[in-house]
């Protein structure tokens, strides 16, 4: 081959890779001809590159700061002034413009006569001509995963998501949450990307629940013991507990029904004659509180106020006395709640909160109740973490995870009871995200009931405030439906925790799971299974 066509050759690939700059090599990325333009922008552009980074010959750079990173690439004609960043990954077509302060994430694709204009002239002062007045730069950030598409305008101040996607032609005025698919002029959410997922979760949640319903018989008797019920716990052991029993009718309730061969009057005789008449606790009969020991300090006890209380709600009844335990005077309701385990173990308190709060309800439901909700809610909200939106501490062996699932037991028996909106719910959705984030998802041992219940009940509740981060949780959500469609065993349920047989305990709380994430994707009306015992999910709102 002649010298000429040689240069010929090289003429049409460098004008290629103009319009078409995903076709460059790591040779042309070493080119001398390439890393001498990249040595002339750092010296009058301020440019720093990646070894791998890649800019066409005929791009427009005129910035006073510019980074462009691993892998990513600038095509011809584009124009790229101001003060840019681009992360890795990411790549910017033909004829694009960025200017003014703009910050681009990892993977960001950057289409074809796109605008993303990091400044704006002012324009507010008629008796000025708007040639005359004040530039302003807000700034504009693009975080991950972002695919603007052809002709679209972003304009200053705007603030796009990860995983977002931007249609062809549209104009973003106002910010793009996570993983929304936006589109028009101002553009508007025309979907979030995984919707079609979510489809499939209604489609799992018809056949679990199919299943479940059909199958609700054989999974009671597999746990029958006599006229009573067994049911492994959260540690793995298999215990009497009054609550096995509770669970049973509450499982049956879910399904609108009740439990075979199941006395309710004797039965609901039975569960209000467990009430303590002193202080309208609910011992356990199978393992009453040690001698010596306040009955408020005994955790079954408290529990089965919502346990065995919400049983004889389910047939019917009413408990016999009103818990005169929870009816104390400020001073003294505010010892009890700074006495509890806030630093150490905020899930246990978080539990205590809960029982407090139910106890309020019955007794303002069915009995006569004070001030002490005020005092409640009131210490409540001074002693809230603004930060988190969580209530206690972090530990150093489990980090979030005693204050997010303390989070979801203190407002379940308070907020979410009596129908008022969570603080700083922005907040605590952060938490419980990250908490959910730094388990990996949980994941082995610690894909239990409770993490993915103290989970999926926090952000549902905090959603129905607010749509900050809403993208993420729905793909909680409809993982959690997905994997509950595999986990079900037939004829015994699920099992409380991975690795764990099936049990009782296990199949009502992972019924309430689910129906809790079909709540969060607002398809809860594809699944047979509602709660309506101690996992219930609609506000009573009472006595305020």
């Amino acid at each position: 081959m002649g010298t000429e066509s040689v240069a010929a050759t090289d003429a049409d690939h460098e004008a290629r890779l103009q319009f078409l700059t995903w076709d460059r090599t790591q040779a042309d990325i070493d080119a001398p001809e390439h890393r001498a333009r990249q040595a002339h922008w750092a010296r009058v552009s301020g440019a720093s590159f990646h070894p791998t980074a890649y800019v066409a010959a005929e791009a427009a750079i005129f910035t006073s700061h510019l980074v462009l990173g691993e892998a990513s690439w600038i095509a011809g004609h584009a124009l790229v002034r101001g003060d840019v960043e681009f992360g890795a990954h990411t790549t910017v077509n033909p004829y694009a413009m960025i200017s003014g302060k703009v910050r681009c994430g990892d993977g960001v694709r950057i289409a074809s006569h796109v605008s993303i204009v990091g400044f704006n002239h002012g324009f507010d002062d008629p008796s000025v001509p708007i040639h005359q007045q004040k530039h302003e730069s807000l700034g504009i950030t693009i975080a991950d995963d972002v695919w603007i598409g052809a002709n679209a305008v972003v304009l200053d101040g705007v603030t796009v998501g990860k995983g977002a996607v931007i249609a062809a032609g549209a104009v973003v005025s106002k910010d793009v949450s996570p993983l929304a698919i936006v589109g028009g002029v101002p553009a508007k959410v025309v979907r979030y990307r995984g919707q079609s997922a979510t489809r499939d979760a209604a489609a799992v949640l018809g056949r679990l629940g199919g299943a479940a319903q059909a199958q609700l018989p054989e999974v009671l008797a597999a746990y029958r013991d006599g006229a009573d019920y067994v049911s492994r716990e959260a540690d793995g052991q298999v215990r009497r507990s009054a609550r096995h029993r509770n669970d049973a009718i509450e499982l049956a309730a879910g399904f609108d029904t009740l439990p075979e061969g199941l006395d309710a009057a004797e039965t609901l005789r039975q569960l209000r004659d467990l009430q303590d008449p002193e202080t309208g606790l609910f011992p356990d009969p199978y393992r009453p509180p040690a001698p010596g020991r306040a009955m408020r300090d005994d955790g079954l006890a408290l529990y089965n106020v919502l346990s065995v209380g919400y049983a004889i709600e389910v047939l019917g009844g009413q408990p016999k006395y009103p818990v005169a335990a929870v009816e104390l005077g400020a001073g003294a309701l505010c010892d009890w709640l700074e006495s509890l385990t806030w630093r150490e173990r905020a899930w246990g308190a978080g539990a205590a909160v809960d029982s407090i709060g139910t106890a309020l309800y019955f007794n303002a439901r069915y009995f006569a109740t004070g001030r002490t909700r005020e005092t409640l809610f009131g210490w409540l909200a001074m002693k809230q973490d603004r930060a988190s939106g969580l209530w206690g501490s972090t530990t150093a062996d489990e980090g979030l995870l005693q204050p997010v699932n303390g989070f979801y037991r203190l407002t379940r028996g308070t907020y979410a009871q009596f129908g008022l909106p969570v603080p700083n719910a922005e907040r605590a959705i952060d938490s419980a995200l990250l908490n959910y984030r730094n388990y990996g998802g949980f994941s082995g041992p610690t894909y239990t009931a409770c993490n993915l219940l103290d989970t999926i009940h926090p952000l549902m509740l905090c959603l129905r405030q607010t749509d900050y981060r809403r993208p993420e949780a729905e793909a909680i959500g409809r993982a959690v439906i997905a994997r509950a469609g595999e986990r079900w065993v037939d004829g015994k349920g699920f099992a409380f925790a991975d690795g764990q047989a099936p049990s009782l305990q296990g199949t009502e709380m992972w019924l309430s799971v689910v129906h809790l994430a079909a709540e969060l994707l607002g398809i809860a009306g594809a699944f047979a299974f509602v709660p309506k015992g101690v996992h219930r999910t609609r506000a009573v709102g009472l006595g305020l």
